[in-house]
């Protein structure tokens, strides 16, 4: 088996690293949720050594994270876990930070609030959510090429499709979340960052 490789890895890594080495500075251990091929978990695990970069995905993309885990030997990255949003399991740890990138697109919108909704069961006090991908704003598009890769996407899937930030915003919010940060990244994307609120 070879690994998986996606190409947009490759473009988007150091400036989503950027925003992680400010967010993830005094953190322990990181989900990321929906790992795909594993290249951003080895990229990020080596750049912060200090934290223990935990990936997760559904059952059939693990073997893949793996060849990436085990090419990479790196001492932070234990194995991959299962986690799919719409048969949760019960981690046995919590999490004082959160990442995943390009996965809300992918989702059905019921999968998305059931993500939301199980973030305050992984995540400690404090802890923060950092996610990568595209967005609308006030229900529109926020470039051509944005509302073509919706195209695509609805295509593929009709349940596919940009989300809009103000409804994700809402669920986070829910979730106990409070926004830190919306930054603008390469190739029309952004990286929001949320923080758990402490009770």
């Amino acid at each position: 088996m070879e690994r998986p490789h996606a190409p947009a890895t490759e473009r988007n890594r150091d400036p989503i690293l950027a925003i992680l080495r400010r967010h993830f500075t005094g953190r322990h251990r990181v989900l990321e949720i929906g790992s795909g091929t594993g290249q951003h978990a080895v990229h990020f695990a080596a750049a912060l050594p200090h934290l223990s970069w935990q990936t997760s995905d559904q059952p059939q993309y693990l073997p893949g994270i793996r060849l990436w885990l085990d090419e990479a030997r790196l001492l932070n990255t234990p194995d991959p876990v299962t986690l799919d949003v719409n048969a949760p399991p019960a981690l046995r740890m919590r999490f004082d930070a959160v990442f995943s990138a390009n996965t809300l697109h992918i989702m059905s919108w019921p999968e998305v609030e059931r993500l939301f909704a199980l973030l305050p069961d992984v995540m400690t006090p404090d802890a923060v959510f950092c996610y990568y991908g595209p967005f609308n704003y006030g229900g529109r598009f926020t470039s051509a090429s944005n509302a073509q890769f919706d195209a695509a996407l609805k295509q593929d899937g009709p349940q596919r499709g940009i989300r809009d930030f103000e409804a994700v915003d809402a669920l986070a919010r829910d979730a106990g979340m409070v926004l830190v940060e919306d930054a603008e990244m390469p190739a029309n994307n952004r990286c929001v960052t949320w923080r758990q609120v402490v009770a």
